[in-house]
């Protein structure tokens, strides 16, 4: 797993979580902006997907193989899930979804690169 690409991931994670808390607390709809962010937040985890899986067929990565792909597979289903629901629910509480869903990655990647490094 690359450390660097995971804390970017973790980074932008974060300030996404930050930007949807500033937003709802604004009382405000998601716009385009938060929008576009995940979308670069779910290409940079399928991205980060992609080069975990394929040191792990190279023989490389954490003996608990199980954990590290249900990491891989949440990260990779919980943006598009929150801007789903963040359409859906036009108000404040759409954007809520979004902080849960920016920190939810965050603390997963972080959790992955754990795994990754055999930490328990």
């Amino acid at each position: 797993m690359n450390s660097a690409l995971a804390t970017g991931v973790i980074i932008w994670a974060v300030v996404l979580t930050l930007v949807s808390g500033v937003t709802a607390i604004r009382n405000r709809a998601m716009g385009m902006v938060l929008l576009i962010g995940f979308a670069v937040l779910e290409v940079a985890v399928l991205v980060q997907s992609g080069i975990a899986v394929a040191a792990v067929i190279g023989g490389q990565g954490p003996e608990d193989k199980v954990t590290l792909f249900g990491y891989l597979a949440g990260t990779a289903v919980i943006p598009p899930v929150g801007v789903f629901l963040a359409l859906a629910e036009r108000s404040r509480w759409g954007t809520a979804i979004l902080v849960v869903a920016g920190f939810a990655i965050a603390v997963m990647t972080g959790r992955m690169l754990q795994v990754w490094q055999g930490v328990a």
